[in-house]
């Protein structure tokens, strides 16, 4: 891109897009590390060149809001996304890669990969492929060719588009039914906006996301979200079936049982409301035989724009099949009417219905707390389920262990959401025959992984669990010297056994001592092994976690070979530095100081952050990250500030730590004592100037980054970035605030920084995107602080980005972005 000229008016105003220098954008179009997907069996994988940084003329595209969508109207499916190009099929075992060939006629770059669906066994696997007017179905083999579902057009708007049938022959593939034009705009509006507010209760602000505001808007979403539910059976690639098995509607789900023989529907309803997005829509759920009749209506939800912040709608939610039985759905209700502050004995009950579903529901276990389904896992067989809930007050998390069958419970585990070190992981997954999802297991044990904490950097494991008495034995852990994560297991299972209740051969997946592992270090690519676990090893002790150490050995086969396309980089220094607040909480950032740097010599240094809420010193004061990670830079990266000599303080602890309920009470004062400990820290390092320290953040980071340059002076320059900056337009709750504006006028106040615009004296870089779709950060927040700033004699710039969302992607917005923060810091840093 060409450097164009400044404003002749306003000279430091520049007019046009602008570019970094030369080694900033050869670091980030440099060659990317692939996107892989692994086969359930890990004996292969796909790999595809992703799509880092479209056009803006890809940005600026048509593009609808629509009831908290951003739909692409020519192909269907949402805007800003781009996919990836060149998909390979890579074999664990040997290495060998093979390109997916396409036929002659299809032009590569009309063939973009937005996913892959590998089938239970690992050996077929279906494509959603974006192309010049559609989205697209591609199904192959790992020893076939790749061939086009010609005659379909994929609609992904409201769930997968595609998805194996049990028998992991057929797919059930959401397509686009046959239509007229879409519709049009009026000439001029049939009415006026309207909302009506009569007797309505508070709401989270952060609902109110691209949300339908017209009659049209109406029409246009019923439009590009209504699908239609055919089976595609692509066996015999020279005649391809297809058959419907719905009518055209909007479908918010279309999931097989396990057997095959039902489906569940839920299926959204109008009138469309215009105050809530799609997922709070009314709507019916249902369960249909295979061939697409109504065996059941299960519940008709309203609209449910009356939910409480925080709180969750009534009714069944996250409805499911239980993956190990024939045809028994499971659902949640809440017990407290949704509404978190409810005093009350249990929140949240869970439900079961067995076929023919027209006996009354069962209760299967009342909750304390809320139970989080996202976090809930089977086990392979039996009717054991991992359920997880959570205490709002206490931000605590419990884990119990169910029997369904049985009817009984007890709890497994529990743990401060916020405890990184005490986190034991989640289970390791696994695909039944039927592709449903289940707990990897061997025996009596659960595989579990986890990023592995410690006060020192992210060491990754693969544990397993006893269900009984919750012992665990540690098979791998990463070492101190390098960073290595389990991805998944690799072989199919040496032994079968028949579970009844499913009536299905049930893959016991006894096989695992072999896995798919991510290794990288400071100077190694990240690649991927083939590695297999050993015998038992000596234990070796370790002060500082011996029960932690892996007890078996561990060798390692090379998988792929990426090489290193930024050894510019690795000239970088990297260390994590931890230190104490001023009242004793402990900290950390992970320090960066740029190439050829000088032990002892002050540096000009760039401070990154992102306020988070605790409530306990303990977990505030955990170590994030590994300084061992393999550094590539992307984006509107604050990193890129080492190639121009710049020292960066990264992951800089900022805890807010207190009663979720009155946290930001102290927001100001704990914001300052963080800040205060961490320059102060730099500087007795001998790695920071202080007169030469600069401040930067995005969303609740930009929000940071004002404050402190308002009621600090420890800073000569901030960057603040796609912020909100007057709270009280957000008056039911921001971040972890849960006090409304009615309830906690001053809170709100003090920490908006747009009152105290008159006091920020250091000049602040203010960039925004043009079209931001989060109703906490809109861009007007950026443009009125920026008027407050300027009004009361501050320095300050504002760059909006057209088309740009709350995060930046077009290729011109990154490179200008880069260039106005080098060149702010630049001026008053250097």
């Amino acid at each position: 891109m060409t450097n164009v000229g400044v404003s002749e008016e306003r000279p430091d105003v520049v007019s046009q897009w602008q570019s970094p220098p030369k080694e900033i954008q050869d670091i980030l179009y440099a060659q990317q590390f692939p996107q892989a997907w692994t086969a359930p069996t890990g004996e292969y994988m796909i790999l595809i060149d992703r799509i880092i940084y479209p056009s803006l003329a890809e940005l600026a595209a048509p593009m609808h809001k629509l009831a908290g969508m951003r739909v692409n109207p020519i192909i269907n499916g949402y805007h800003d996304q781009y996919g990836g190009m060149s998909p390979r099929l890579v074999r664990v075992e040997n290495r060998a890669t093979t390109p997916l060939t396409l036929p002659a006629d299809q032009d590569p770059s009309d063939f973009k990969v937005y996913s892959v669906r590998w089938t239970a066994d690992g050996q077929r696997f279906a494509l959603t492929v974006k192309q010049s007017d559609h989205i697209g179905l591609w199904v192959g083999s790992v020893d076939g060719p790749l061939a086009k579902i010609e005659g379909l057009a994929l609609n992904p708007l409201l769930g997968n588009a595609v998805n194996w049938l049990p028998d992991q022959r057929r797919l059930l593939v959401r397509r686009i039914p046959q239509r007229g034009p879409a519709p049009q705009p009026p000439a001029i509006p049939v009415g006026p906006k309207m909302l009506d507010g009569i007797g309505s209760s508070a709401r989270s602000t952060y609902e109110a996301r691209n949300l339908l505001k017209t009659a049209h808007d109406d029409d246009l979403f019923e439009y590009y979200t209504t699908s239609e539910l055919v089976i595609v059976d692509p066996t015999d690639s020279s005649e391809v079936q297809i058959t419907s098995i719905s009518k055209p509607a909007p479908y918010a789900t279309a999931q097989f049982s396990p057997d095959g023989e039902y489906l569940l529907i839920q299926r959204l309803v109008g009138p469309w409301s215009h105050e809530v997005a799609w997922w709070r829509f009314a709507s019916a759920i249902e369960v249909w035989n295979s061939s697409g009749d109504v065996v059941a209506t299960i519940a008709s939800l309203p609209v449910a724009d009356a939910v409480p912040p925080q709180g969750v709608p009534t009714g069944p939610r996250s409805v499911t099949w239980r993956p190990t039985a024939p045809h028994t759905l499971f659902w949640v209700e809440a017990l407290d009417g949704g509404n978190p502050m409810a005093k009350v004995s249990h929140r949240d009950r869970l439900i079961s219905l067995d076929a023919p579903f027209t006996s009354a529901p069962q209760v299967a276990f009342e909750a304390e707390h809320r139970i989080q389904p996202w976090r809930n896992a089977w086990g392979g067989e039996g009717g054991t389920l991992m359920l997880t809930q959570r205490e709002r007050i206490r931000r605590w998390r419990y884990v119990w262990l169910l029997d369904v069958d049985q009817g009984t419970s007890r709890p497994w585990f529990d743990l401060n959401e916020a405890d990184r070190y005490g986190d034991p992981g989640r289970p390791v997954m696994r695909l039944l025959p039927n592709g449903r999802v289940v707990m990897r297991q061997q025996g009596n044990g659960v595989y579990f992984v986890g990023s592995g904490a410690t006060d020192k950097g992210d060491r990754p494991f693969l544990d397993l669990r006893d269900l009984d008495t919750g012992e665990t034995e540690r098979l791998f852990r990463c070492g101190g010297d390098r960073y290595e994560a389990f991805v998944t297991f690799v072989g199919e299972a040496t032994t079968d056994s028949t579970d009844a209740t499913a009536n299905q051969t049930v893959d016991q997946a006894t096989n695992q001592n072999r896995f798919i592992l991510r290794s990288e270090s400071k100077a190694d690519v990240p690649n991927y092994y083939l590695a297999t676990l050993g015998q038992e090893q000596e234990k070796v002790e370790n002060t500082e976690a011996p029960e932690a150490n892996a007890t078996r050995t561990l060798t390692k086969q090379p998988i792929t070979h990426f090489k290193d396309s930024t050894p510019q980089l690795r000239q970088i220094e990297k260390q994590i530095v931890r230190y104490e607040r001023e009242d004793g909480v402990p900290l950390s950032f992970q320090l960066y100081l740029p190439p050829g740097h000088k032990t002892g010599e002050p540096l000009p240094t760039v401070l990154y952050a992102y306020p988070l809420e605790y409530s306990s010193k303990a977990t505030a004061g955990q170590v994030s990250g590994s300084d061992q990670r393999f550094m590539r830079l992307y984006g509107a990266s604050h990193l890129f500030f080492l190639l121009q000599g710049y020292a960066v303080l990264d992951q800089t602890a900022m805890p807010m730590i207190g009663d979720p309920e009155t946290v930001y009470d102290t927001f100001l004062p704990q914001l300052i004592a963080d800040a205060e400990a961490a320059v102060g820290k730099a500087v007795e390092m001998g790695v920071a100037d202080p007169e030469r320290v600069g401040i930067i953040g995005h969303s609740h980071g930009g929000l940071m980054v004002a404050n402190l340059l308002a009621h600090t002076d420890l800073f000569r320059a901030g960057i603040a970035r796609s912020g909100s900056y007057n709270k009280t337009n957000q008056p039911f709750g921001f971040q972890g605030e849960r006090r409304s504006l009615f309830d906690a006028q001053d809170v709100y106040i003090q920490v908006s920084p747009t009152f105290f615009a008159d006091k920020i004296k250091q000049p602040v870089l203010i960039i925004h995107g043009d079209d931001d779709s989060n109703p906490g950060t809109r861009t007007s927040q950026s443009e009125v602080f920026y008027e407050a700033v300027r009004g009361a004699g501050g320095t300050t710039r504002l760059v909006l980005l057209p088309f740009e969302d709350h995060g930046y992607r077009a290729k011109e917005s990154i490179e200008h972005v880069l260039w106005e923060q080098l060149r702010w810091f630049d001026t008053y840093l250097r």
